[in-house]
């Protein structure tokens, strides 16, 4: 099990070096040594100060989980926070998906996730708004709390194991997306702040991952 934000550490620090290396400027190359006169340049043994090395622009991992919108759309991240209102709501003395930035960590884990987890949330983000403006005449984030339901009530499934997950797209969809709303939120910091407050015992996450969403 680990922290929250040790786990965004772990699995964001991995591929960042060499990405960023790849991104260096190359060398420029030593410059031939002229007739009679010393070899160009300021390369180590030239004579010159010694070339310094390529300075890579580092970020805190935690600023790209926290505080904004990175990997989807405007209109995608919008769906995605409405959907967390909805789905993940603020009861029982718990906090909600909307009170711990769920939408937000979730924009960062489903941007470092499988081309496939991409495409899932993409497409099921996509077809949500669709059907509102289909519906509507207005944007799935904008749309109110009984005309959500009606368009999320059909797309929710039961699934007796978690491995089989519904076949529709849209449903599989929703599935996945409440799951990792209700995982996001549940080992959230402020999840862990609120249970600490209410002196009761268990219930949340306590910030770290029971149920970890595996992006692998």
């Amino acid at each position: 099990m680990m922290k929250r934000r040790g786990f965004i550490r772990a699995l964001a620090a991995t591929p960042a070096i060499p990405v960023l290396i790849a991104q260096q400027p190359a060398a420029a190359p030593a410059q031939a040594p002229t007739p009679g006169g010393r070899a160009g340049g300021r390369g180590a043994g030239s004579g010159g100060a010694p070339t310094e090395p390529p300075k890579i622009a580092l970020s805190d991992v935690n600023d790209m989980a926290e505080g904004g919108r990175r990997f989807f759309t405007v209109a995608q991240f919008a769906t995605l926070k409405k959907l967390g209102g909805i789905l993940v709501p603020p009861v029982k003395g718990n906090i909600g998906a909307l009170d711990c930035d769920a939408a937000e960590f979730l924009d960062f884990l489903i941007g470092v996730s499988p081309a496939d987890r991409q495409q899932l949330y993409r497409n099921g983000l996509n077809s949500l708004d669709a059907q509102a403006r289909k519906q509507f005449g207005k944007a799935f984030a904008e749309i109110d709390a009984k005309q959500a339901d009606g368009i999320l009530k059909p797309l929710l499934t039961q699934v007796a194991w978690v491995y089989d997950l519904p076949k529709e797209p849209l449903k599989r969809f929703v599935y996945q997306v409440h799951s990792d709303l209700r995982t996001a939120t549940r080992n959230s910091p402020e999840a862990a702040a609120a249970l600490a407050n209410s002196g009761r015992r268990g219930g949340a996450g306590g910030g770290l991952y029971w149920n970890p969403i595996d992006p692998v």
